[in-house]
């Protein structure tokens, strides 16, 4: 019991410095994860576990959006703390989705619209399709799931797409998916199926406004590389 008291009183002071760093802007990103651990983990130090999750995920986005199940397999992860980390990461989502909802250009805020994405698909170990329906001011009507795939594709249905604009009286409808594996922008497939889905969404005059995919912390866009 003697060598456990300096122990807790040692960590408490710790834990104080990072608060008082963290008010101050001074607190390095690894610390950030790791003021955030100790409000779940209160009784443990923290700063080993806050390290191999970015050692494993790479940066805060991939250990956000990464799962329950992957964020578990890390040596000191309990459930209870990925719970917390997953709490988190849908806190930041709902607040991105209110403003695209409520905001018209939604698309005009990059670097919110580009946060946006990193967080919800920048850790996914599979593909995910989604469709953003918009309305005539590029609010956001609906972020869909529309299918998850595999660790290299993910299916777009555009009959489908098109069916669920009309349902919405949606007036822009753009793609995002993820790319598992770093630096991949877009396969010859999702150009392909993106220039079908244009030509159904012409028929029920719905303009297409871009195709976005994330991959490695970047989030690439159809347009800006030429391909519509």
């Amino acid at each position: 019991m003697a060598d456990k008291e300096p122990d807790l009183s040692l960590r408490a002071g710790h834990r104080e410095r990072l608060r008082k760093n963290f008010l101050d802007g001074k607190l390095a990103k690894y610390e950030i994860l790791e003021l955030l651990l100790s409000y779940a983990i209160p009784r443990r130090d923290v700063r080993p576990l806050a390290r191999m999750l970015f050692k494993r995920f790479g940066g805060m986005y991939p250990i956000l959006s990464a799962s329950i199940d992957e964020l578990c397999k890390v040596r000191g992860m309990g459930l209870n703390t990925a719970i917390f980390l997953k709490t988190i990461q849908q806190v930041m989502l709902d607040g991105y989705h209110d403003e695209a909802a409520s905001e018209p250009q939604i698309f005009q805020r990059k670097e919110n619209f580009d946060n946006y994405c990193r967080l919800m698909l920048g850790g996914k170990p599979i593909e995910e399709m989604h469709v953003l329906y918009l309305d005539v001011d590029r609010r956001l009507i609906e972020d869909q799931l529309h299918s998850v795939g595999s660790n290299d594709d993910a299916a777009i249905y555009p009959t489908e797409v098109v069916k669920r604009a009309v349902q919405l009286n949606a007036c822009f409808v753009a793609l995002i998916h993820n790319h598992p594996r770093a630096q991949t922008s877009f396969s010859n497939a999702d150009v392909y199926v993106t220039k079908e889905l244009i030509k159904k969404l012409e028929i029920v005059d719905i303009q297409f406004h871009d195709h976005f995919v994330v991959s490695g912390g970047v989030v690439y866009s159809m347009h800006e590389y030429g391909y519509l």
